[in-house]
């Protein structure tokens, strides 16, 4: 359903909204962009979504448009009043919760599982990723489709032997299936980041049989916290790590990056095997 609404412009001008640096904020005006990041996760016609840093409620009025039940949770009670005149125009459709975003129960905010779509503040945006994938398995959320600074989306994508490959990668790979859905160029914004952007979609898969998120943790912090140095100096630490390299038949003067995701599952497995 679309409504007839001011361009977003005017509706900042209207509230005297300006993005605020300590927020992270970077407001995005151009709806067909917005348009396009709704469509990302599919069809969202009477589906529930959990948008964070909605701000003056760009996206918002994408997934609202798009038929979906938000729930929008704002830090900057600034933008409140903008986003109350869009729950008027779309009833029934937007609530909104002020608050700390890393403050808030997520799951408990819904019966079912929400889509989570955010044009994430860059400040809380890998804590806030970090959780929601560090969740209790099946996931509470049906996908994520969420805003990066390039170069945390190109983290979570990489593969072994990529520059950005590591610990972001294996955390997001391990049980889900991430891709970057569209790369956004910094020009897009107001005000203009540093750095360009990209929109990843996350979907769950099944969690590997005799993984335990906390040994894949513990895993790879040791690893990649001294990601220079062979597996056998890395693990060296870490009790049993070192054997089940060696009884996987996996190389030990090997480096961390060049270890794919499933090898690390394999090695956590063992190790949990033999306590």
């Amino acid at each position: 359903m679309t409504v007839a609404l001011p361009p977003l412009r005017e509706v900042i001008r209207a509230h005297g909204l300006t993005a605020s640096k300590a927020l992270g904020q970077n407001f995005l005006f151009d709806q067909q962009l917005l348009d396009r990041i709704a469509r990302v996760p599919g069809d969202l016609s009477g589906a529930e979504v959990l948008e964070v840093g909605p701000g003056p409620g760009g996206l918002t009025r994408s997934l609202l448009a798009a038929g979906a039940r938000v729930t929008a949770i704002e830090r900057d009670r600034r933008c409140i009043p903008a986003l109350a005149e869009l729950g008027e125009a779309y009833p029934g459709q937007l609530t909104v919760i002020e608050g700390d975003a890393l403050a808030i129960d997520h799951a408990g905010l819904f019966e079912g599982k929400p889509h989570v779509v955010a044009n994430l503040p860059y400040n809380v945006g890998t804590a806030l990723f970090v959780g929601w994938l560090s969740a209790g398995w099946t996931p509470w959320w049906e996908s994520l489709t969420l805003m990066f600074q390039r170069e945390v989306a190109d983290r979570i994508v990489a593969q072994a032997n990529d520059d950005a490959y590591g610990r972001l990668a294996v955390l997001a790979q391990w049980r889900s299936t991430p891709r970057i859905a569209m790369p956004v160029h910094r020009s897009a914004f107001t005000p203009p980041p540093k750095v360009m952007s990209a929109v990843v979609h996350v979907v769950p898969g099944d969690q590997p049989d005799g993984v335990r998120l906390r040994t894949l943790e513990t895993l790879t912090a040791a690893a990649f916290g001294q990601r220079r140095k062979m597996l056998r100096a890395s693990l060296k630490g870490m009790p049993g790590a070192l054997a089940a390299v060696e009884g996987l038949g996996i190389d030990p003067t090997r480096r961390a990056e060049t270890v794919s995701v499933g090898e690390f599952c394999a090695i956590a497995r063992v190790i949990d095997a033999g306590k």
